[in-house]
């Protein structure tokens, strides 16, 4: 799969022992790489270089959200200037690799610098969809004592999950449930979510809470869980009737003390910058938004 045109040389890593010519360029990805590769999250096919002679102009990766499935993203584009984004990117493709969504990590002031990744994917079609916010809540801070407005249970099970979450889906923020909604019902959605998305939480279920009023009728739902990486608040939702009566703060409060009473070293959550009320209310619970993701998908 090696192409050398000009004195640029593309191809994917022989194997694990060429990681340290991959990481040669920074991203704060590098530090998981190995522990990717060795999960079966990464392949060496999947990791790609550019390179003019000894030196690293370029680098490419795709990601799986478990071992031994497909490729879920394209998460890392590092590149000298789009020329050599575009050239990359191309071999990858012509190789077989696929063409799937882009995840980038950003500071927030990602558009003050020069971007010759986003321009590289941009000349191949792919577009920005969503900026999203990373946030993560620290030991030590506060969290607020329930009110006694809302009762918290375990959730009774798949369809119950599945009610509530077609519930929450009507009226979403959302951007990438917005888009999925476009073309599926939100029973259909709610059904992949929980067949396919929150089966690779690593968390145990018994995490997972339902807020209701006091006399039983649900208000909302949140998924304290795990990933392969921290402690993440996975999925928070409220049902239309019961919006904008400040139950978001007291179920995200909830999700937090479920998982600071483990001990966690940190908690991450991640929201769209446009879901302002989501936002808000990380930010009163005392997260802080620590980087912006970058979302792009293919024409």
């Amino acid at each position: 799969m090696t192409q050398a045109s000009d004195d640029l040389t593309i191809r994917p890593i022989a194997g694990p022992d060429e990681l340290d010519l991959f990481c040669r360029l920074p991203y704060v990805l590098n530090a998981e790489l190995a522990g990717d590769l060795s999960a079966g999250r990464r392949r060496p096919e999947w990791l790609w270089v550019a390179l003019r002679g000894d030196r690293l102009v370029g680098r490419l990766a795709w990601w799986a959200v478990e071992p031994g499935r497909d490729p879920y993203a394209i998460d890392i584009v590092d590149v000298d200037d789009a020329d050599t984004g575009v050239r990359l990117l191309e071999a990858a493709f012509a190789a077989g690799m696929p063409k799937k969504q882009y995840i980038r990590f950003v500071p927030p002031d990602w558009r003050e610098g020069p971007t010759p990744w986003r321009e590289a994917l941009e000349r191949l079609g792919a577009k920005l969809f969503v900026e999203r916010l990373r946030l993560e809540w620290r030991p030590g801070t506060p969290i607020p004592e329930p009110t006694g407005r809302l009762r918290f249970r375990e959730v009774g099970g798949r369809d119950e999950l599945m009610d509530l979450l077609a519930r929450v889906l009507d009226g979403t923020l959302d951007a990438h449930s917005r888009s999925d909604l476009t073309s599926k019902s939100a029973a259909e959605v709610a059904a992949e979510q929980c067949d396919d998305e929150f089966p690779s939480y690593k968390g145990p279920r018994d995490w997972w809470r339902v807020a209701t009023t006091p006399d039983g009728d649900p208000v909302g739902f949140v998924i304290p869980s795990r990933n392969s990486y921290n402690p993440i608040i996975a999925y928070i939702g409220v049902v239309p009737q019961h919006r904008g009566r400040g139950y978001i703060d007291e179920i995200l409060a909830e999700g937090t003390r479920i998982l600071a009473a483990q001990d966690v070293p940190r908690i991450r959550a991640a929201t769209d910058v446009g879901n302002v009320p989501m936002a808000k209310s990380f930010a009163r619970l005392g997260y802080l938004a620590f980087e912006h993701q970058v979302d792009m998908t293919w024409d």
